[in-house]
């Protein structure tokens, strides 16, 4: 088996500050500040004026790997701090109608199946929420924190061990950054 080296470069745009001080990167853009630690023996992150240089020597297929988990990783702080991402939930009720309000980082769910005690969904911080209707947005510079915020949501309404082609209140995600879902 030949080794080979790995090296993968990731421009930096224009307007966005990058910092890399051992395994934690951190990135300073127009819409805020992210970070991140990124740890692995055998990578080296270094960064130019333009890049930033991911590099690995004598790999297998598991640095290869962990190589392109970096580098998405990296993608997705530079994303962040320049567009900030968007999520979309719609709020479906067929008989009884939901209430939604924020509550300090929470989102509370009223009259769900006609149940009388409340729903609530955490909201990470960072993230933030705003109701429109019947469509919940979620904003943030974090992707992993904006996702897990809206599965929060959509895990708040799930009905274990009913029909779900029956029962079919709750809230979706519609929308994920822009692109639609289902």
């Amino acid at each position: 088996m030949v080794l080979k080296n790995i090296e993968e470069k990731i421009s930096i745009p224009k307007g966005v500050e990058i910092e890399i001080n051992k395994s934690i990167i951190k990135i300073k853009g127009p819409k805020g500040e992210n970070q991140r630690k990124l740890f692995c023996p055998k990578i080296k992150l270094s960064k130019t004026h333009e890049h930033i240089i991911i590099e690995a020597k004598k790999t297998t297929k598991k640095e290869k790997k962990i190589v392109n988990t970096f580098k998405s990783h990296i993608k997705n702080l530079i994303n962040g701090v320049t567009d900030k991402f968007n999520y979309k939930i719609k709020i479906c009720s067929g008989h009884f109608p939901i209430n939604a309000s924020i509550e300090n980082n929470y989102i509370v769910l009223k009259n769900f199946f006609g149940e009388k005690k409340p729903r609530r969904a955490k909201i990470l911080e960072g993230v933030d929420a705003k109701i429109n209707g019947d469509t919940i947005t979620l904003e943030g510079i974090d992707k992993e924190k904006v996702g897990q915020s809206a599965s929060n949501i959509e895990q708040c309404t799930r009905r274990c061990k009913f029909d779900r082609r029956i029962y079919q209140d709750g809230c979706w995600i519609i929308e994920k950054d822009g692109k639609k879902v289902r």
